[in-house]
């Protein structure tokens, strides 16, 4: 990170909670210093979604460029590993642009492999993933995490109860490989070689608790249902990995009429805050800000100007 000399950076990263306001953040720095905003959201990477992922707008991506947004579908699986190699081609593609490369998105786990490191694990065959989750349907999330447990206990203690994407993973990649997914994990990769300046912002839990509702609503305004059930319609896999975006699982349940849209609503508001919560625990144990925006009570684009211009950006 630039703590070091307060050196020019040379990567600019924008992160916080979801709904914190990174994206307007990251945009109005970008139209100040020339800058290309990448995405380091792992939904936003999927195509598929792009209301109910508060992905840029037409307007957005035209007054700045932006990339990595929805350029991955559903079914496939983005770890930690294929965005850094996507987000480091993207950063070396703006220096030979002359454009400021700015990070943005709420993927802690992502952002650490690029600025710290992070373990190349192998890839394994198709055809364990198929069997983890047929694994994972047969035997049910309890008993499969007791099994992944007698083999990977560090990975089990810190995943979530539930949480089968990361649970088959961790199943796959042990049966692939013969090594537990937390040995690969605690082995580390070079960082990249840039400096980077990192900017969190870290709203008071009141205010962010409000924006959460107040943009899934926006989002129904703005035909998020009508998004859902293009998708919906298409009968997907539900291991899909991008099906884990925030809302979606809450409103397939309203169109099956499991739940009422009122309801779904409110359970996809409770899940998201829940997600952000999560989020901030994990930005303070895990990743060293340069600079600490607590929004909305200061300004955002102010505070992060007064620190780039220390900077020399």
């Amino acid at each position: 990170m630039a703590k070091q000399g307060m050196a020019k950076p040379d990567v600019l990263i924008v992160t916080g909670p979801t709904a914190s306001g990174k994206s307007a953040l990251a945009l109005a720095l970008a139209e100040r210093h020339r800058g290309t905003v990448i995405n380091a959201d792992a939904m936003q990477t999927y195509d598929a979604f792009p209301v109910l992922t508060a992905q840029p707008s037409a307007a957005e991506r035209k007054s700045v460029p932006h990339r990595l947004y929805g350029v991955m579908p559903l079914h496939e699986t983005l770890s930690a590993a294929r965005w850094r190699a996507l987000a480091e081609a993207e950063i070396e593609r703006c220096r030979e642009e002359g454009r400021l490369p700015i990070l943005c998105g709420g993927s802690g786990l992502y952002l650490r492999a690029l600025t710290q490191g992070f373990s190349e694990i192998p890839e394994v065959p198709a055809a364990l993933r198929a069997e983890a989750n047929d694994d994972w349907n047969r035997l049910g999330p309890d008993a499969f995490r007791a099994r992944l447990a007698e083999h990977d206990p560090k990975i089990v203690a810190r995943l979530k109860p539930g949480d089968r994407q990361r649970h088959v993973r961790a199943w796959e990649i042990w049966r692939g490989t013969g090594r537990p997914l937390s040995a690969w994990q605690d082995g580390k990769e070079a960082p990249s070689p840039w400096r980077f300046a990192s900017i969190q912002l870290a709203p008071e839990r009141a205010w962010l608790r409000e924006r959460i509702a107040m943009r899934f609503d926006a989002m129904l305004q703005a035909g998020v249902l009508e998004e859902v059930r293009a998708v919906f319609a298409r009968n997907p896999d539900p291991t899909w990995p991008g099906l884990k975006a925030h809302g979606a699982p809450e409103l397939f349940r309203h169109l099956r009429g499991d739940l009422t849209l009122d309801e779904a609503r409110q359970i996809a508001i409770d899940h998201t805050r829940q997600y952000a919560k999560r989020q901030m625990t994990w930005f303070r144990h895990q990743l060293v800000p340069d600079l600490v925006i607590e929004a909305p009570s200061n300004q955002p684009v102010e505070a992060a100007e007064k620190f780039l211009d220390k900077m020399g950006v």
